[in-house]
């Protein structure tokens, strides 16, 4: 069996698009989390990518042993290496320099030489045609449901998230959302689930409404995501995050509705979630429910692939 090595940047949003590869695949794989050893290193990392160099002496990793410069036995039981986020493309390239690896980015990697074996690249970033790039709708998404939640009876999930540098979150229009949804499906069962981006004043709001199931993340950091695409009729999400809503589309029946924030600049999550509704994946609130439940096969973007 092919094994991957897979470099995380320590976020969840991008590493979870790595393993979701690595599992469609059927490929077994190891992870190693990969960070500059200081901010001004990244920055120079986009220049020397620019005129071809490439060291690990700017870079931290941890794989099975500690080392600052290259370590070659590392990487003698890999075949592939993925990656996804900025944190981690420079440290790709130059390991591949220095092996037989090939390469597999998840995003497209911005700043940096598109020379990757492979780059999956999401519509909203307007990829180039290249022959290295495949362009995707959404986010890569490996879904199973852990059984956290099971509902008594017909139900509806919420998924919050929270403000970012492009988006805001208000208490005023959450309400107007939330209350809506409360009237509207009085009698389903209500299943709502925050996030690590929320905020503790948005958590407390969501407290105070009593809904018949909730994670409150900082209390309880589990996911129950999974569980309300497989058993809720419609499950509703914020705007704030494409791999939430790249999750909801990839998985179960559930009709998808986008609970859209304020937006404070041109930005990408705004363009992501048109961009899915011109395509029938989702419905963005706007006073009225349509039901849209139409997924993405992820699997269709691998054929061909060796």
């Amino acid at each position: 069996m092919k094994k991957a090595i897979i470099l995380s940047d320590g976020k969840n949003g991008h590493l979870n698009q790595s393993i979701a590869f690595c599992k469609y695949m059927d490929l077994s794989y190891d992870i190693a989390e990969v960070r500059f050893k200081n901010r001004s290193f990244k920055s120079l990392s986009y220049l020397f990518d620019r005129v071809g160099f490439y060291t690990m002496s700017i870079l931290d990793m941890r794989l099975k042993c500690e080392y600052d410069e290259f370590c070659h036995s590392c990487f003698e039981n890999y075949d592939i290496l993925v990656c996804a986020g900025s944190g981690t493309y420079y440290a790709a390239k130059t390991i591949v320099k220095k092996t037989d690896l090939k390469a597999v980015s998840m995003m497209l990697p911005h700043g940096y030489r598109y020379d990757f074996d492979i780059i999956f690249a999401q519509a909203h970033d307007n990829p180039p045609k290249r022959s290295n790039i495949i362009e995707i709708p959404a986010n890569f998404s490996f879904i199973q449901p852990l059984g956290i939640y099971k509902p008594n009876k017909r139900s509806v999930g919420i998924i919050i998230g929270g403000s970012n540098s492009y988006l805001h979150m208000s208490k005023e229009k959450l309400k107007e959302q939330l209350d809506f949804i409360k009237e509207r499906f009085k009698d389903h069962e209500i299943a709502v689930t925050t996030s690590p981006r929320t905020s503790k004043e948005i958590e407390e709001f969501i407290k105070s409404y009593h809904f018949d199931y909730e994670v409150i993340y900082s209390k309880s950091p589990i996911n129950p995501i999974p569980d309300f695409l497989a058993h809720c009729d419609t499950v509703f999400i914020t705007s704030d995050s494409t791999s939430m809503i790249s999750e909801s589309i990839s998985f179960g029946e559930a009709n998808i509705v986008v609970l859209p924030l304020a937006a404070t600049k041109e930005n990408k999550f705004d363009s992501f979630i048109s961009k899915l509704e011109k395509e029938e994946y989702l419905h963005i609130f706007n006073g009225t429910i349509i039901n849209k439940n139409k997924k993405i096969d992820f699997r269709r973007y691998l054929k061909g692939l060796k």
